[in-house]
């Protein structure tokens, strides 16, 4: 079985060291870049299956690596940031990047976090689906959940990022039924996660912006205000 690999940006020497012995203590595969330039170009080069990326790199915003990675790729994207506001989250979140995690963090907090990441990682495949397959239909997409992909009513593949995609799995198991907002967090980021619904407002938004006829009036992913949301076939 080949082993993850992950791209590992930030410019503190020590503490890239630690999470490298520790990630590959792990079995992961670990590319480490020290600024952003770098890591666009190992990246370009060597796709990974998993990037972890600081905010505060010495040539490039870490906002800048994120958007250009996922202008290319479905990849999953960790944050790593002394940035705590809220602010600075949804920039990152808006931007492309699957879950953030703040400085000082623990370990095994951040491993966690980067299994988590990677379980959520779709197929990409695109090829019709099977009669077996586990299908929502809506109006204006269709939900595989065996295959782990969408696409248009006239078959066209939507390209999601796994976090996009894991939110949107959630609530297609259940269609119609109401997902609160701490069991949306918790199945898709993981029992740590409960009172992030910034999270949640981002991610419904991006899943709006690709799959609605008119994202200002979803007709399919509504929102239950201070409760939760759905999916309306």
């Amino acid at each position: 079985m080949e082993r993850p690999r992950v791209l590992l940006v930030d410019d503190d020497p020590a503490l890239v060291r630690t999470l490298s012995i520790s990630l590959r203590a792990r079995g992961y595969v670990v590319h480490a870049s020290h600024d952003g330039r770098s890591a666009l170009t190992q990246w370009r080069r060597a796709p990974a299956d998993l990037v972890v990326v600081d905010l505060g790199l010495p040539d490039l915003d870490g906002v800048d690596v994120v958007r250009d990675v996922r202008a290319r790729s479905t990849v999953p994207i960790l944050v790593l940031s002394a940035r705590h506001s809220e602010a600075e989250k949804v920039t990152a979140l808006d931007a492309g990047a699957d879950d953030y995690v703040t400085k000082p963090f623990g370990l095994e907090e951040l491993l966690a976090r980067v299994r988590a990441a990677l379980r959520r990682k779709p197929s990409a495949d695109g090829t019709p689906p099977a009669a077996h397959d586990r299908l929502v239909r809506t109006s204006s997409f269709v939900v595989n959940l065996t295959a782990q992909h969408v696409t248009s009513t006239t078959g066209t593949t939507v390209r999601l990022t796994p976090t996009e995609w894991h939110v949107l799995e959630v609530l297609a198991r259940t269609p119609g039924d109401l997902i609160g907002q701490r069991q949306l967090l918790q199945e898709v980021w993981g029992p740590g996660y409960g009172s992030e619904t910034n999270y949640l407002r981002v991610y419904i938004a991006q899943l709006r912006r690709k799959l609605e006829p008119n994202p200002a009036r979803p007709r399919h992913i509504l929102t239950e205000p201070g409760r939760g949301y759905r999916l309306a076939p």
